[in-house]
């Protein structure tokens, strides 16, 4: 359960990204957020992450409140919801199987976790066979399959997409 209630984030001088956004989004539900560029879309995944600090109001997601969250907690939270970002936030230096394996090194998963998570996941993005390329030699699709992958690493109870179209092939 996702629940925003009056949730206000303000830039100073005098941005108001969201002000006063309520919605519930319910186990299972399949939510689309919609607006123009500008109106907040990509705020409201940084707040959802515990990525930014909202201004004003509460968040609350599987009981974890995010308005207060300690930031030692935040990546225990962040292991619960795969984010797949606008950017892709690959790192160029690896290759695509070490770009994924990343997520769970992180974590401290064990060599023997990672070989045996990391090419499942990749025959679920369908880039088996592009393991050992690098993000510079990637299509932009292939780019965002591998941040797809990497959000669905952790087998997250909510999947979070900002801009999840875009690049597709």
């Amino acid at each position: 359960m996702i629940k925003f209630h009056q949730v206000t984030k303000y830039y100073p001088p005098d941005t108001y990204a969201l002000k006063g956004v309520s919605l519930r989004v319910t186990p299972g539900e399949f939510v689309s957020i919609i607006g123009q560029s500008g109106s907040g879309k990509t705020t409201l995944v940084k707040l959802l992450t515990a990525e930014e600090r909202l201004t004003n109001g509460n968040i609350d997601i599987s009981g974890w409140d995010i308005s207060n969250i300690h930031y030692r907690e935040i990546p225990i939270l962040r292991r619960q919801i795969g984010v797949i970002f606008q950017d892709y936030k690959l790192l160029p230096q690896k290759t695509v199987y070490e770009n994924i394996a990343f997520a769970l090194e992180a974590c401290g998963a064990s060599n023997s976790k990672i070989k045996k998570i990391v090419p499942q996941i990749l025959r679920v993005v369908n880039l088996g066979h592009k393991v050992d390329k690098y993000p510079r030699q990637l299509s932009g699709g292939e780019q965002q399959r591998v941040g797809i992958a990497r959000s669905l690493i952790h087998r997250p109870k909510i999947l979070v997409a900002d801009e999840p179209t875009g690049n597709l092939d």
